[in-house]
Formats: C-alpha cells, structure tokens, sequence
C-alpha cells in the first residue's frame, strides 16, 4: 500500500509547505470531506497536472450540514483515502482534527449574498456559510496557488469563486469537469446510499438533463423544457425534485420562459431514497 505523508495540525502543514516554497514550487489544494472515488481523485490529476506539490485535505464540515442530515453517518475511512491518494500522486494530506479548523470561542461565519440564496441555498439554508467559512479557513491555511473543485457542485464552486475575488485571496480556482460512472452517473460519495434498484433508476438525472438542454438549446420553451424534465424524473422513480433550473452560469439568475438566448447551465437536485443526488449540464445556443 502507497504512503503518504499526513499533516494534522496547522503547525506541521506550515512547516512543510514553507519547505516546499523556499524552492519555488507551486502548490495546489483539493478540499474534500473523505470518502473517495475516482471523482476526487481525478481532482488530484488536474492539480498535480497545474503545480509541483499538491496537498488533499479530508475534514467532514460540521457547519455545513443542517441538523437533519447526514453528518454523523457521513463514510469515513481515512486509511482507504490516504491510500487512494498516494496512488494518485498526491504529496500531502491534509486531516485536521474539528477544532484544528473551529478551535474553541470561534465565531466568525463567511457568508456570499446573492449566490446563495436559491437552489441548495433556498433549500438547505446555512448550508454556504458553512462552506464559505470552511474553504476560506483552508484556503488561509494553505495558501496554495491553485485549488481545484469538481463542477458537480457547480453552485459551490461559484460562491467559492465569488468569496476569493471579494476578499483578495491569491489564488487560482480551477473547476473540473464532473467524473461519471459508465452509465452516466455523477460519481458522489453519497451514492453509497443508493440500493441496487435504486442505482438502476440514478442514471436517469443525468439523461433527463441531458435531454431538457437538447430540448431548451433547440430553441424549445425554458419553462416547459423544465416542467418536462421535472416530470419524467418523478415517474422514472424519484421521490422529490428539489430544484430543475436553467441559470447563468456566473450569476445563477434565473432565464425563462422563453427562449434561450445565451448559453446556460441547467442544475438540479432530486431525492432517490435516502439519496440525495446532484447533478448539472451545460447549454449552448444552437446556431
């Protein structure tokens, strides 16, 4: 089994990075909570591809989870991960224990107006100023150069996007395309939950998206490509649709009714389950 060396507390992640600067190598950060699959891993790939030294860090966020989900049976396997991650060439991980990141009497919360008051943000309130304040404490921590996230938590990734050019922070923030299973699956560490019928009919987010942006790209009605999307999602077996949205990509304001005019992103989030599953897809205009 591949080794890799591990940092747990601020002090030792310091030290080694200083180490690592002194000879001018560049440093990139992937935040993950653990529980890795070729989705995170492949985050690694694109970091180790973009700098010299890349540090994972693996801390389940406390903050952004309401008090009705998963936190505490959220998977943990710390050996597995470390070992995944040193097969895909990454230098350091990074696991700090809770109050390595919320020592006792912290009270500051980072929060992006705008951004996150629809989608995820309408549906599970909290939830961003959680991960705000997570991200910016790593991002402060490690001061990388570039830190990369998946676009499968698309909404995320611009509110992260967002809160480094508002306060300044000197880094570079990659978006990855979404890893998928064969069947087209967004890969996610909560598809664990899923029962074999159910990773039957999973597959389905990911060809209903696919055919509203044909639709919607040909020119069809925003509102109805939705409504239709929305619809089929709930007869191939999912329980609730959350949110199917067509939405500027940077912005994430909402567009439609009508035709689109500029290219888009459609995102949505579905229960299946006990899981729930994400997943978005870019739209352009055909010409």
């Amino acid at each position: 089994m591949s080794i890799i060396a591990t940092a747990r507390t601020l002090a030792d992640l310091r030290q080694i990075t200083a180490a690592w600067r002194v000879n001018d190598q560049r440093i990139g950060l992937v935040p993950t909570m653990g529980a890795l699959h070729e989705g995170h891993l492949s985050l690694v790939r694109l970091a180790k591809s973009r700098v010299d030294r890349v540090v994972a860090s693996v801390f389940v966020n406390p903050t952004q989870f309401a008090p009705h989900e998963d936190f505490a049976a959220y998977p943990r396997d710390e050996e597995r991960d470390a070992a995944l991650l040193a097969e895909a060439g990454c230098d350091l991980l990074y696991a700090p224990p809770l109050d390595g990141i919320y020592p006792s009497g912290f009270a500051t919360t980072v929060s992006v107006e705008g951004l996150t008051a629809c989608l995820e943000g309408q549906v599970r309130p909290g939830h961003f100023a959680g991960v705000a304040t997570v991200v910016t404490k790593l991002l402060i921590q490690s001061a990388p150069d570039v830190a990369v996230f998946g676009e499968k938590d698309f909404q995320q990734l611009q509110v992260i996007r967002r809160l480094t050019r508002d306060l300044d922070l000197l880094v570079e923030i990659v978006g990855a395309p979404i890893a998928r299973d064969v069947d087209g699956l967004a890969l996610s560490s909560r598809n664990a939950y899923l029962t074999a019928e159910e990773r039957r009919i999973a597959p389905m987010l990911a060809q209903v998206l696919a055919k509203t942006a044909r639709w919607i790209a040909m020119g069809g009605d925003i509102a109805s490509a939705e409504a239709g999307g929305h619809a089929d999602l709930l007869s191939a077996g999912f329980a609730r649709v959350d949110y199917l949205e067509t939405r500027m990509p940077e912005t994430l304001e909402r567009l439609g009714p009508g035709r689109l005019e500029v290219p888009a992103r459609l995102l949505c989030a579905a229960q299946l389950g006990r899981t729930r599953l994400l997943d978005n897809i870019s739209i352009d205009v055909a010409r």
